[in-house]
C-alpha cells in the first residue's frame, strides 16, 4: 500500500510516523535521513519532514517563512531563518557564522546553526535522488497543528499547556489521534524521542495521508531556490490559512 510518513528530526535522529491508506502502520526512529529513505523508498508515496527544503544561497527570506511566521501568531518565533546553502556545509559555528555574514549580511544564530546538519542532509538527498526529490516535501508541526485547530496556538510545545492544546488539536482532526499517539510513543518507548517529538511526527503524518480538507502550500504557489528545489510549506486544511485567522 502507497504509505504516507510524518518525520521529526530530534535532534539525535528521525522519528517517522507511517500510515497507509487503512490508517496508523508502525513508528520507527533512524540515525540518518538516507537509512529512512532506503526503508521507505518503495512505498512512500509522499514524505513530510519538518526541515527546510529549498534553500537561499544569499540575501533575503524565504516567502514561506514570512508567512508561517504571520499565520502562527504567538507561535510565531518557532519558525527560524534557515541558513543559506553554503552555510549549511560548516561543521564549526565559527566558520558558519564568517560564511554567512559574508553571503547574507546577516548573523546566523546558534539555533539555525544547529539545524544545518539535518538541512544539509535532506538537501543532498532530494538533490541527488529523483524518487526522494518527488516524495520529500517541507512542513511544520506548529502549522500543522495550527491548521488541525482552527486557530493559533498560545503555548509552546513542552509547556502542559501546549501538550493539552495539541493533543486536542489532533483529536479535532481526528478522533482516533488520541490512540494513535500513544501507539507511537510505545512504539518508540526504548530511545531518547521525548513527548513533543512524538506530537510532532504525529501532525506531520496525519498531514500527509490522505484526509479532511486539502493539501496546501504556504505561500500557494511557491517559488524555487536556486536548485529547483521548491520552497513551501505544507499543511491541511479546508480553507487557505490567513494571518491573524
Amino acid at each position: 500500500m502507497p504509505g504516507y510518513i510524518g518525520v521529526d528530526w530530534t535532534g539525535g535522529g528521525w522519528v517517522a510516523v507511517a500510515f497507509d491508506q487503512t490508517g496508523f502502520d508502525h513508528a520507527a526512529v533512524f540515525e540518518e535521513v538516507g537509512g529512512l529513505w532506503h526503508r521507505y523508498e518503495e512505498q512512500a508515496e509522499r514524505v513530510l519532514v519538518d526541515v527546510p527544503i529549498g534553500l537561499k544561497e544569499s540575501n533575503g527570506d524565504r516567502p514561506c517563512d514570512v508567512l508561517a511566521r504571520q499565520v502562527l501568531g504567538p507561535r510565531r518565533t518557532a519558525v527560524f531563518a534557515p541558513p543559506v546553502r553554503e552555510v549549511t556545509r560548516k561543521r564549526r559555528y565559527p566558520a558558519a557564522k564568517r560564511a554567512s555574514e559574508r553571503t547574507t549580511d546577516r548573523s546566523l544564530s546558534k539555533r539555525a546553526f544547529a539545524h544545518s546538519e539535518p538541512i544539509a542532509a535532506v538537501d543532498d538527498l532530494v538533490r541527488n535522488v529523483p524518487e526522494a526529490r518527488t516524495a520529500f516535501a517541507e512542513s511544520h508541526p506548529e502549522l500543522c497543528f495550527r491548521a488541525f485547530a482552527g486557530e493559533p496556538l498560545q503555548y509552546p510545545e513542552t509547556t502542559g499547556g501546549g501538550y493539552a492544546e495539541r493533543m486536542r488539536a489532533l483529536a479535532t482532526f481526528d478522533t482516533d489521534a488520541p490512540p494513535v499517539v500513544q501507539q507511537v510513543a510505545e512504539a518508540v518507548g526504548g530511545t531518547d524521542t521525548t513527548v513533543d517529538d512524538v506530537l510532532d511526527a504525529v501532525a506531520l503524518a496525519y498531514t500527509a495521508r490522505p484526509g479532511p480538507g486539502r493539501l496546501r502550500s504556504l505561500p500557494p504557489d511557491p517559488p524555487r531556490d536556486p536548485k529547483g528545489l521548491t520552497m513551501g510549506m505544507r499543511y491541511r486544511a479546508t480553507q487557505p490559512l490567513e494571518a491573524g485567522g
